[in-house]
């Protein structure tokens, strides 16, 4: 019987022997053959697709989304919007993420630069960031 054992596939693709049987009950591929003495054996392209499918998480798209759009690379039987239309809205989430981080790193720049030195009692003149407020201390009364 051909195939590639379960470390061959791993090491060819990268990733470890514990990634490859935990995509393997996610679906994300299909159970192998398995040899006379039980050994799992892979087709070779299951190395290219490992490779694909951690080419898309490097793009920031989950497991779920993988799946998804292998199911419809696979089959048609079912709508799904195509990658295309999925790394546009990937572009939306990335672009949204940007802004949040950009908000955080200027707030950030602004406790450094307003020298702020403490989590609950900061003591710097013109705090950017509502600290004492923290768990309820300094907080107004209900």
């Amino acid at each position: 019987m051909d195939g590639l054992r379960t470390g061959e596939v791993a090491a060819r693709a990268g990733v470890n022997i514990q990634t490859l049987r935990y995509y393997e009950r996610r679906g994300l591929l299909a159970a192998p053959a398995r040899s006379l003495g039980g050994h799992r054996l892979y087709p070779p392209d299951t190395v290219g697709l490992l490779t694909v499918i951690k080419a898309a998480q490097r793009l920031g798209f989950t497991l779920d989304e993988v799946a998804d759009l292998l199911d419809a690379g696979r089959s048609r039987r079912h709508p799904a919007p195509d990658l295309r239309q999925r790394a546009i809205d990937k572009i939306a989430e990335v672009d949204q993420r940007i802004a949040d981080l950009t908000a955080i790193r200027a707030t950030l720049t602004e406790v450094v630069e307003a020298r702020c030195d403490s989590l609950t009692n900061c003591t710097c003149a013109d705090c950017p960031v509502p600290f004492l407020t923290i768990g309820g201390q300094n907080s107004p009364s209900a």
